[in-house]
């Protein structure tokens, strides 16, 4: 992120993810070169320890997401009353198809005028789907370009929904998607574009990994890491980039297929 870039952010909880979906500003500096930074990472929470929840735009829960928010954020504020804590962070929106919120839980946000979208009669997309839908069409009239949405807790427990999640940033590769979880984060690098990775060190790496997705890549260069690929073939069935190193501050990636980037995340 360019110093001189405003924040822009929407926080959104995700299935069954304590946080989920934030927008940052983010803008190409060249036509066919597209900059990566993580600094969304960079502990953002002032010093006691208030989440940054209420200075959203808009907060999004994705179904069974709101039983997080629900649970943990008093937990957050354990001198606090639960239920004080609890309007303090509500959601603006709940959307889903609504087989994973418990009904308490529903039936309270309902009572604090959270806006409930049943999507229960459309199976063929995934809760993090439906809200990123309605994400892109929160703001019509804003640059898609320079927005990131950040999904929390996407990566761990059930396989399906991982490979669900990971569809959904194929689905949507127009727009920059992350997914985080405790020890890692994946997003998509667009074959229209040349990529610049920027390392922050103190809260990434150095574990890293680029693999092709739709369609192998006949054809994979990259520099800062420790086995670069030169022109390098890459597909499922052959040589994927697993367990790689970066070894700088800057990861340059260029293919003619799509890829997904992931470095490790360190405890802070």
């Amino acid at each position: 992120m360019l110093p001189s870039q405003r924040k822009r952010k929407i926080t959104i909880s995700s299935l069954s993810f304590l946080f989920g979906f934030s927008f940052f500003p983010r803008r190409p500096l060249a036509m066919d070169l597209m900059h990566h930074s993580s600094t969304f990472l960079l502990p953002t929470i002032p010093s006691d320890h208030r989440p940054s929840l209420t200075a959203a735009q808009l907060r999004l829960c994705a179904d069974g997401g709101a039983n997080r928010v629900y649970d943990e954020m008093p937990r957050l504020f354990p001198q606090e009353d639960a239920s004080d804590v609890r309007r303090r962070y509500k959601p603006d929106v709940i959307k889903g198809d609504m087989d994973s919120i418990r009904t308490e839980v529903l039936d309270f946000y309902t009572s604090l005028g959270t806006e409930i979208i049943d999507k229960s009669h459309d199976q063929d997309t995934t809760d993090l789907h439906k809200c990123v839908t309605y994400i892109r069409d929160f703001a019509p009239d804003l640059d898609k370009s320079n927005l990131c949405i950040l999904v929390a807790g996407a990566l761990g427990g059930r396989f399906d929904h991982e490979m669900g999640n990971l569809n959904v940033l194929c689905r949507f590769s127009s727009l920059r998607i992350v997914l985080l979880s405790d020890d890692s984060l994946i997003h998509l690098l667009p074959r229209t574009h040349h990529h610049e990775i920027h390392i922050l060190s103190s809260i990434e790496g150095p574990h890293c990994g680029l693999m092709p997705i739709g369609m192998p890549s006949s054809s994979s260069t990259t520099t800062g890491l420790q086995w670069d690929l030169n022109e390098t073939e890459m597909r499922f069935g052959g040589l994927i980039s697993t367990s790689n190193i970066v070894t700088g501050e800057k990861v340059t990636v260029r293919s003619d297929s799509d890829l997904l980037w992931t470095i490790s995340i360190k405890k802070l």
